[in-house]
């Protein structure tokens, strides 16, 4: 399915490079229902667009993205059904960035948390504000990590770091991440537009086929890993979404308190 206009996304494309923003700064683009429904379609879309050769997936504002919407969460625990629409939509934002044969670039211009993390790992090469953090916080919300960090997660920073990350949800400085293979640069939020620039007209300016088809070939077994697993992980954060502890998670976010878990 092709879709060409968004509301919390935009695309604007100069110099045959795309930007995709993340467009809900007042709530540090934190994914709503519209947000992810647009996000299974945008790489899609990308991928389609013959005015392109190089995508870059940023967000508005101070933020690259804060994880799910709190008020959207909570809309899924007063109604448990409305996450089970949800499932085919987050399999399918993984699918079409590991699936998009043109390189993108994750312009980390802040925190990448929860859902905000596994975009930025689907994406080849991040480019860090060295204010930026990095975490997927799922269980601190009383939620499996389903939606892709934990296929990736482990391929990127070996298994031991990816399951202390995962099972305590703890977020990483963008000098943390570099440091173990997670972030590709660090630099001052001045010199993150003139780092991005640099890598997207390397890119941009290289052989065309031979970087599709090598980026291809090097998500290959990655594509296959979570075509495996994501139905898995999606049926677990599905069942955690009905938890107690997850309806406690969210109440004491939103409450401003430290949330009491019951292991319920």
């Amino acid at each position: 399915m092709t879709q060409t206009t968004y509301q919390s996304v935009t695309i604007e494309v100069a110099d045959r490079i795309a930007t995709v923003t993340l467009n809900r700064p007042e709530v540090l683009n934190a994914v709503g229902a519209v947000m992810h429904a647009e996000l299974r379609h945008v790489f899609r879309d990308l991928a389609e667009r013959e005015d392109c050769d190089v995508v870059v997936l940023t967000g508005a504002g101070r933020a690259f993205c804060a994880g799910g919407d709190l008020a959207w969460l909570q809309s899924m625990i007063d109604e448990p059904d409305r996450f089970l629409a949800i499932l085919e939509e987050a399999k399918g934002i993984v699918f079409s960035m590991l699936e998009l044969p043109k390189p993108m670039i994750c312009r980390m211009n802040g925190d990448a948390i929860g859902l905000g993390a596994t975009l930025a790992l689907c994406c080849d090469m991040v480019v860090a504000s060295e204010t930026a953090r990095f975490g997927d916080t799922h269980v601190r919300a009383g939620l499996v990590a389903g939606d892709g960090a934990a296929v990736i997660l482990p391929y990127v920073v070996g298994y031991m770091r990816a399951k202390e990350m995962l099972l305590t949800g703890a977020l990483v400085s963008a000098q943390e991440g570099r440091e173990m293979g997670l972030i590709n640069h660090v630099v001052p939020a001045a010199e993150l537009d003139a780092k991005v620039a640099l890598l997207a007209g390397r890119l941009v300016g290289g052989a065309t086929r031979a970087i599709r088809y090598t980026k291809i070939a090097l998500n290959k077994k990655l594509r296959a890993y979570a075509q495996e697993q994501m139905d898995m992980l999606m049926a677990y954060e599905a069942l955690s979404s009905r938890s107690a502890d997850h309806a406690e998670a969210i109440d004491a976010i939103r409450s401003g308190r430290k949330p009491v878990f019951s292991g319920r």
